[in-house]
């Protein structure tokens, strides 16, 4: 049972922690996955997860081990893509994702997340509310964006670096992402 475990964990136990690996990881590792689209970037953020648990053992006060451990995997994932390693990823699967029925909590965190994108680009200038819509949500590629806008495909990557900066800089306020800052 997971709580024997993190009392073990909590006791200092590598056995322990050789076995929540054993039995979490799968599932963390799909967490990211889902958000990153990156085999490497997931498998470096299930890494981190891990050497913070290891590192905070005896410390942890966890209710539900396996819920804890997929929160901690996207709250990280949330953290790559604020600063700017897989922000492409996240935002092409982000209408994409559907959170388990089991994470209430994290189901009400993507609407919440998805709300401020979707007002934030009302915020954009017209142009630039465009070119990150058909970017983000109709998935063209920069080339196609220029062509049927009639404009160079610098312009294209100009007008996304600008709303993809401002959208950093809102979702720095949204709180629930910044646990593993």
């Amino acid at each position: 049972m997971d709580s024997e475990l993190l009392a073990q964990l909590n006791a200092g136990s590598r056995e322990a922690f050789d076995e929540i690996y054993r039995r979490h990881w799968e599932a963390m590792y799909r967490s990211a996955w889902v958000v990153l689209r990156d085999e490497a970037a997931s498998l470096d953020l299930l890494q981190d997860v891990f050497v913070w648990l290891w590192e905070r053992r005896g410390k942890l006060e966890v209710s539900t081990l396996r819920a804890y451990l997929v929160m901690a995997v996207r709250y990280k994932a949330a953290n790559l893509i604020r600063q700017d390693k897989a922000h492409a990823a996240f935002f092409e699967e982000l209408g994409r994702v559907q959170p388990p029925a089991v994470e209430s909590v994290s189901a009400l965190e993507l609407k919440e997340l998805q709300r401020i994108i979707g007002l934030f680009t009302l915020e954009l200038p017209e142009r630039c509310r465009e070119v990150f819509y058909m970017s983000r949500f109709q998935y063209l590629t920069n080339k196609e964006i220029a062509s049927r806008l009639g404009v160079s495909e610098k312009t294209v990557e100009n007008q996304l670096t600008i709303a993809l900066r401002k959208l950093r800089l809102k979702l720095g306020a949204f709180s629930p992402f910044s646990i593993f800052l």
